[in-house]
């Protein structure tokens, strides 16, 4: 296993890029043959959305998403059931990944974002309701791939992915809320359980979904449960750094687009209630009309504050939590390596 907290190594970078890879192999196929049964009109947003086709139908090869929560389902089969269980569970790996691009269609549409993956996002190009739509048929396909699976713990699947979609829901409606409230008025526990609710939820249900499909008991389900959402805590602050200090020629997003949109991202909030100078000249900023030369201003202002060493250090805190969760569950480090390596690689990205 990597060191807690300590940067992922060239051994785990190398075998967390071999199992997305192996990933994309595996669940690709379910993905397509599932997408493909939508009706048209839906299918074509799918399809551009999924970066397999233009927005004319013609073919395309762009970047279809990391996999990484297909990858953990696989991941924690394998951990916990080996091989068989892993080949069984691609099915609802790919239920998984469907309810995770269900969840970008509409926060896209949510946040009047108009870039994702390096190309306009699938509301940009055929508008809002076909978007919207779209989504709505992904998350469906999900719960009907479950339905369907022989499998004897897709029931179990089912319940626990509905139930999260539920509480994605919660969560992204506390993240549009907060954008309506003052810079002074928000709460950091507050922001924290929001991204558990939006990020670190889906990523313990996959870890959940994986355990499951290997037979697991109910305390080791609940155990990887809970190193998904504390590693999908640190994946989510990570994010939010890069959302503020990222590359837009790597993450395809334009620079400080959170900070235009003026969004409550837990470094700014960090921020925010640190009780510095900068702070107070943070709040004003966010408490103003965005002007086109603020971003360079907001940006110096998050980080004199402290929120970017205050993120880092919690998404550190956050994986040191998930190994000790993981260890309850898959106690030999040679069969948690897959999912471990997964984790630190998500959250020692740049992009």
């Amino acid at each position: 296993m990597p060191a807690q907290g300590g940067p992922a190594g060239p051994a785990d970078t190398a075998e967390a890029a071999a199992l997305l890879e192996q990933t994309r192999a595996l669940v690709d196929p379910e993905l397509r043959a599932a997408i493909g049964s939508l009706p048209g009109p839906v299918r074509r947003v799918a399809r551009y959305h999924f970066g397999w086709e233009q927005p004319d139908g013609s073919p395309a090869a762009g970047p279809a998403g990391k996999a990484l929560r297909p990858a953990l389902v696989l991941a924690a089969a394998d951990a916990l059931g080996g091989t068989p269980a892993r080949d069984s569970a691609v099915r609802a790996a790919a239920a998984v990944e469907l309810v995770h691009n269900f969840t970008l269609l509409h926060d896209d549409v949510m946040d009047r974002d108009v870039t994702r993956r390096h190309k306009p996002t699938a509301w940009a190009v055929f508008g809002d309701a076909d978007a919207i739509l779209a989504g709505d048929a992904l998350q469906a396909l999900a719960l009907k791939l479950l339905a369907e699976d022989p499998h004897p713990a897709s029931a179990a699947a089912a319940a626990r992915l509905a139930a999260c979609v539920v509480e994605l829901c919660a969560g992204q409606h506390t993240d549009t809320a907060l954008e309506r409230r003052s810079p002074g008025d928000v709460d950091l526990d507050e922001v924290l359980a929001m991204a558990e609710a939006k990020t670190g939820a889906l990523l313990g249900c996959a870890c959940a979904v994986g355990a499951l499909y290997a037979g697991a008991a109910a305390e080791d389900v609940d155990a990887l449960d809970a190193f998904g959402r504390e590693a999908g805590l640190a994946f989510q602050l990570i994010d939010d750094v890069i959302g503020i200090w990222g590359d837009p020629g790597r993450t395809g997003k334009p620079a400080g687009a959170d900070l235009t949109a003026r969004k409550k991202s837990l470094p700014v909030v960090a921020a925010l209630v640190s009780g510095t100078t900068a702070a107070v000249r943070l709040a004003e900023l966010y408490g103003a009309p965005f002007e086109p030369d603020d971003v360079e201003c907001t940006v110096l202002a998050v980080e004199r504050a402290g929120g970017r060493d205050w993120a880092q250090e919690e998404a550190a805190d956050r994986m040191s939590r998930a190994v000790c969760a993981l260890a309850r569950a898959v106690p030999e480090p040679e069969r948690a390596g897959g999912l471990l390596s997964l984790a630190e690689f998500v959250t020692r990205r740049s992009a």
